[in-house]
């Protein structure tokens, strides 16, 4: 799992994460596999790039989650420096022969809808070119949801974090079915 404070489970315990609740998905389900949480508060699409490699070499996955552009776009982050981080990503795991699941994410409002509408088309556009499998919105039925959101209005809650677990697993169960037999 390679992504930032959403995936790094910010303001709740670790193990009430969603990335936590995955851990737990993957035991109950009989597989033997454990999900390593790479995540980091603050984390961009450029500080996970120059970390990756270490993290692959170090972790060996079959397959790689990310969830990240949420702090580019607070940052305003040029979209085609974004994007092409997250290609150099993507890249660099499918380039080692693993599999890569891709969370979307939506762009704060404070940069106009165009931006919005083009934040979101970078994480479509992507899946498509390196034909990865994509969750279109990793807070889908969380954000907006105050009473799923901690008091920022921006992470999850624990309850939130159960609502995300099971957004990501119904994209990821198939490819744990293909990359990790059990």
């Amino acid at each position: 799992m390679l992504g930032d404070s959403l995936s790094a489970a910010y303001g709740i315990r670790l193990e009430q994460g969603w990335v936590a609740l995955l851990q737990g998905r993957l035991q109950a389900k009989g597989y033997g596999h454990r999900v390593v949480n790479a995540s980091s508060s603050g984390e961009t699409t450029g500080g996970a790039l120059a970390r990756l490699p270490r993290a692959l070499e170090r972790h060996r996955p079959a397959i790689v989650i990310i969830e990240l552009g949420g702090n580019d776009g607070l940052r305003g982050l040029p979209l085609p420096q974004m994007k092409a981080n997250l290609g150099a990503i993507i890249d660099e795991a499918q380039s080692r022969g693993i599999a890569v699941l891709v969370c979307g994410m939506e762009a704060p409002p404070n940069f106009g809808p165009s931006y919005a509408a083009q934040f979101r088309q970078v994480f479509i556009e992507l899946t498509r070119q390196y034909e990865v499998s994509l969750v279109p919105f990793l807070l889908e039925g969380v954000a907006g949801h105050p009473e799923l959101n901690q008091a920022d209005g921006i992470h999850p809650n624990v309850q939130g974090a159960a609502i995300v677990a099971e957004t990501v697993w119904q994209a990821l169960h198939p490819m744990v079915d293909i990359y990790l037999p059990q």
